[in-house]
């Protein structure tokens, strides 16, 4: 597989299950971001390069927190945009998948064909 430069980031969307709302998380690269009871920290982001089918795929991090609790791991790997229930993250409340990568010159994801 062939990825385009690394990216600055993730545009992930997140599921609530209970209240059925998805919201879009912009999430920059090794900064934690909080999603309900989640931090999620994108490790890296790959985008394959116009030429070739389009697929982005991060490397999340994402933890279980709870106020005055150990933070647990709910999930440690690669998401891929193209098929999310190939590595799902397990949650009874939250679903997380990749939608984009974030590039250098702006935070917000790159609409060019």
């Amino acid at each position: 597989e062939n990825f385009a430069f690394a990216q600055a980031g993730a545009i992930l969307q997140g599921l609530d299950k209970v209240t059925a709302r998805i919201s879009t998380i912009e999430a920059t690269q090794d900064k934690p971001v909080k999603f309900g009871a989640l931090e999620i920290i994108v490790r890296s982001c790959n985008k394959t390069p116009p030429e070739e089918p389009p697929e982005s795929t991060a490397f999340l991090e994402i933890y279980n927190v709870r106020l005055g609790e150990e933070r647990i791991r709910a999930f440690s790997g690669w998401m891929f945009a193209s098929s999310p229930a190939l590595s799902a993250m397990e949650h009874p409340v939250y679903d997380i998948w990749v939608v984009d990568c974030m590039n250098e010159s702006n935070s917000t994801a790159s609409n060019s064909p």
